[in-house]
């Protein structure tokens, strides 16, 4: 997956299963209390229909359909789909292996996906755990309904937390060879590929051009952190060649899964508050300024931005029953904010 979630439990919300049941999300904007016991509102939220277990999910350049990870119906393990935002045309690209991370190509005309479909004979390891991530995960590309497909990577090793730089001519992945996880490029035939990190104790992932097409933001965590409670992760750029290494944020804590919003100054990210409240949280490089956007108990997480800026999806725990432990696919209008491309 695009972050590491295995943190606080949090594996076993993702990756359980549940019945085909969605719940529609209401529509209007809805009031939450946050730890000064102020009320503040959320901006308007609705939830993505038919997809009763996914997460981790990506626009389409156009902004009408995502690209996610589920795990629903008959499927033995998650696989990578595709949905429009209205819940329609919800279509399994891949039927074998074990799959992850996975994203539109910047034209729209293909799509990048992480899977084991090739190395079901190795052992399967498991995308939630850093210390078993799958060796045999692979990169491919496929047409949107995921015929004609090209296998990109061949080594055997843990390739995926895959996304393409807004031109399309790179695409950005992390790579883990014995235990160490690194930032890698490539060029989109595979060829080219170019190792940026190189640190034996932070584990970089979960990484995204910015829309300069130069600039990744990322993030990290140190091996020693791995086991302890509410895990220190911190939030990362540097350039494409490796130089101009920032550290943005600085607290103590969890400071996961970022993703820049197209104007190139501010990105989403989520911070885990206590007790074990996960939040997405909007910060702007430049001021260090923080807002708020989600306010719900329970897991909020993965965000991503629509190109033009005024959507956001995101998965959250919030329209489960009682007892059930999954997550589901939202949208908010975060039009008001004016995150679009500058």
């Amino acid at each position: 997956m695009k972050s590491r979630i295995l943190i606080l439990g949090l594996s076993t919300l993702i990756f359980s299963s549940c019945g085909n049941e969605t719940q529609q999300a209401d529509n209007k904007k809805e009031t939450a209390v946050n730890d000064s016991k102020k009320e503040v509102v959320e901006l308007p939220v609705v939830q993505v229909p038919n997809v009763a277990n996914g997460a981790e999910s990506y626009f389409s350049p156009d902004g009408k359909s995502l690209i996610f990870n589920g795990k629903m119906g008959e499927d033995s393990s998650h696989k990578v789909y595709t949905v429009n935002t209205d819940g329609s045309n919800l279509l399994r690209i891949n039927s074998k292996g074990d799959d992850a991370c996975s994203h539109f190509a910047p034209d729209g005309k293909t799509i990048i996906w992480t899977s084991t479909k090739d190395n079901t004979d190795m052992h399967p390891g498991n995308y939630s755990d850093s210390k078993d991530y799958p060796q045999g995960a692979e990169l491919f590309i496929s047409d949107l309904d995921g015929t004609n497909i090209k296998r990109i990577t061949n080594n055997k090793n843990y390739d995926a937390e895959v996304g393409y730089r807004p031109d399309g001519k790179r695409i950005l992945f992390s790579r883990q060879i014995d235990g160490k996880l690194d930032l890698w490029t490539m060029n989109i035939d595979g060829s080219d590929q170019t190792q940026i990190t190189f640190t034996d104790d932070w584990q970089e992932g979960g990484a995204f051009y910015m829309p300069d097409g130069k600039t990744i933001l990322y993030r990290a965590w140190q091996k020693g952190d791995e086991d302890k409670d509410n895990q220190d992760m911190q939030i990362f750029t540097i350039n494409e060649d490796g130089s101009n290494l920032v550290q943005i944020t600085k607290e103590k804590g969890t400071h996961w899964a970022p993703f820049p919003a197209p104007d190139g100054e501010h990105f989403a990210y989520v911070k885990v508050l206590p007790p074990h409240n996960f939040e997405i949280i909007l910060r702007s490089l430049k001021t260090g300024e923080e807002k708020q956007l989600t306010y719900k108990k329970g897991f909020d997480g993965f965000p991503s931005f629509s190109a033009d800026g005024k959507s956001m999806s995101f998965s959250s725990s919030r329209a489960n029953k009682k007892g059930v432990r999954s997550l589901k696919l939202f949208l908010m209008d975060v039009s008001s904010l004016n995150l679009g491309p500058r």
